[in-house]
């Protein structure tokens, strides 16, 4: 008996903690956080800052000097030179080689300084991309998250014109059936009902869909329970219109991450013909090397007919060992025009550098009066619509008192309420496309969606 109510309890548990996960509603905030660390564009964007990394690790290692080391091990049957003294003799010779050298840079025309500084550089450009990859998922998934609310709104309108047609309708059958309207206008009514339901049913499919283009966002397997929470406030918190275009302009290009993509790239290019113009200097490494070599011989002497060991492992190891260091300067003097052209090619890319940063601020600062002029465009609208959606109500209410008395008929009153529902659904238009524009505007100003 116990454990049959140990099983049940585990499976009320079990069923409880389903229900929870299912019934569980997503802020915009989760939304977004979950996007960034989930979204395969930004997993790739953060291989390229590992990537980065590497190359600066590269650049240090220019500072660092070169230690190579070998060793060889050879058989000679016959008749052959003694290594060690050069006479002829016939022997069986095993002979071994080794040795260490040390190479170091102590000038290269300031190109491994310039890799170094270019390589941090790259550094800084590869944690922009990330933060741009993650503010245009940002963007896209609010844009996604307000078109949820608007679909689930539109979706509140329509079954609400349905309920109310609904009961029109049974009122009207009502009023039919004590001669006080024509019964054609119950058909309109049952026409319009009719209607409704395809609207209900197109809402509700735009319901589903933009769930799943936000589900598909956030790489989200599941999408039939996933839900949103109802944050449909409309206003500006931020106060961002009481900014002028220009303050805003002004504080984008300070916050804007692709204007600071294409400044650091301009740094790049600059470091790029330092290293190339580093061509041209002469070049000056020193290096040390020390190497030794043993040989084993049975050796026969043919003066005196007799066979003579081969020197000592350690005696051979310390007699023949040798060093050598010092220091080679290279100086270019022609090279098929190679180091002119690397100078040339950089330059080129330098100035298309130039361009970059100037088409930036230019798109920027379009783009920041474009935004603030669409965000109060978007207020007026939404302000309109909300006085338009109460001359509306009023006139809905006022019709459908002279329907109830027969002062007016089916087709009249159908017309007004589908200007209700026009009203009605301007509002949703309008109220979301606004909060939208505002998010924009507040993201050039760099406030941000949510904090990365």
């Amino acid at each position: 008996m116990k454990k049959i109510n140990c099983i049940s309890l585990i499976f009320i548990l079990l069923f409880s903690l389903s229900i929870q996960a299912q019934t569980k509603k997503w802020t915009l905030e989760e939304c977004v956080k979950y996007a960034i660390d989930n979204n395969i564009s930004i997993k790739q964007t953060e291989l390229d800052t590992k990537t980065a990394d590497i190359g600066k690790k590269d650049a240090i290692g220019n500072f660092i000097p070169s230690l190579n080391s070998n060793a060889s091990h050879s058989w000679n049957v016959g008749l052959n030179q003694d290594p060690t003294t050069g006479l002829l003799r016939n022997q069986t010779t095993q002979y071994s080689s080794m040795g260490a050298g040390v190479g170091f840079d102590i000038y290269k025309g300031m190109q491994n300084q310039n890799a170094l500084r270019k390589a941090n550089l790259s550094i800084i450009a590869a944690k922009y991309q990330l933060t741009k990859m993650q503010e245009d998922v940002a963007l896209n998934v609010a844009n996604a998250f307000l078109q949820v609310l608007f679909n689930k709104e539109n979706l509140k309108v329509q079954q609400e014109q349905l309920i109310i047609n609904n009961k029109q309708l049974a009122r009207s059958e009502e009023l039919v059936k004590a001669g006080s309207v024509p019964r054609g206008d119950l058909l309109d009514i049952k026409a319009t009902v009719a209607s409704d339901n395809q609207k209900v049913i197109a809402a509700e499919n735009a319901l589903l869909i933009s769930k799943l283009s936000l589900a598909q966002l956030l790489q989200l397997k599941e999408f039939y329970d996933f839900d949103v929470t109802d944050d449909t406030t409309a206003k500006d918190e931020n106060n961002i219109l009481a900014q002028t275009p220009v303050a805003i302009y002004e504080k984008a290009k300070e916050e804007r991450t692709e204007l600071k993509i294409a400044k650091t790239n301009l740094e790049i290019a600059e470091k790029n013909v330092a290293i190339a113009k580093g061509g041209f200097q002469p070049t000056l490494q020193g290096f040390y090397n020390i190497n030794t070599r043993i040989s084993y011989a049975d050796t026969f002497d043919f003066q005196t007919g007799a066979s003579q060991p081969a020197a000592s492992f350690g005696q051979q190891f310390s007699d023949n060992r040798g060093q050598a260091f010092g220091a080679q300067l290279s100086i270019p003097i022609f090279n098929g025009f190679s180091a002119r052209n690397n100078v040339e090619r950089s330059k080129v890319n330098l100035e298309k550098s130039k361009i970059a940063v100037e088409q930036e601020e230019l798109a920027l600062q379009r783009n920041v009066y474009t935004a603030f002029t669409d965000a109060k465009g978007g207020l007026n609208a939404y302000e309109s619509s909300l006085s338009a959606l109460d001359a509306r109500q009023e006139a809905y209410n006022y019709a459908k008192e002279k329907y109830a008395v027969g002062m007016m008929n089916s087709f009249d009153f159908n017309q007004s309420q589908t200007l209700l529902s026009f009203a009605q659904s301007e509002v949703l238009r309008t109220k979301y496309d606004y909060i939208f524009k505002i998010k924009i505007l507040e993201f050039y100003f760099g406030i941000p969606i949510i904090k990365i």
